[in-house]
């Protein structure tokens, strides 16, 4: 058949030019381009490596950072809680010594407050003898019509009222 003796002489030579051109394509890229692409992916790799130990110092050291931050805000927590409690010991030295001025000067005005007291009271007691006196008096005249004198009237008061 003459069909089937033209594919072998047709697809003979596109089959060996065919193998030709794949066998120039494998070397070309084979040892052309298979070495830069290598080479490209190497310094990639090279590159990740680098960026992820840069990534990892980083990390230390913003732990580090880190850690030094926390101790001086420790530091610092430490020291206004000092300044806090001196504070409030120095505020209330403060006010223990205004309470202790306001107990004198209370205890001050108390006893001055109790000196008047007594005097008002003895001035009172003293008036009230002298009222009681002219009421006896006074009673005794209208009630018997005899006259006490004032020296008697008050004498008798002054019994009656210590034994009262």
């Amino acid at each position: 058949m003459p069909q089937i003796a033209q594919i072998v002489e047709t697809y003979a030579s596109q089959i060996f030019w065919l193998l030709v051109t794949f066998g120039l394509i494998y070397f070309v890229i084979g040892r052309a381009m298979l070495p830069r692409i290598q080479a490209t992916v190497e310094s990639r790799d090279g590159k990740i490596a680098d960026d992820i130990a840069a990534a990892h110092k980083a990390h230390a050291e913003a732990d580090e950072t880190e850690a030094a931050y926390r101790a001086r805000i420790d530091a610092a927590r430490a020291a206004a809680q000092k300044a806090t409690q001196e504070a409030k010991a120095e505020a209330a030295r403060d006010a223990e010594v205004r309470v202790k001025a306001a107990d004198a000067e209370l205890a001050a005005k108390i006893a001055e407050a109790d000196t008047r007291i007594a005097a008002a009271q003895a001035e009172a007691l003293a008036g009230i003898a002298e009222v009681a006196a002219e009421a006896a008096q006074d009673i005794v005249s209208k009630v018997s019509g005899a006259t006490v004198s004032r020296d008697e009237a008050a004498g008798a008061v002054a019994a009656a009222l210590a034994n009262g």
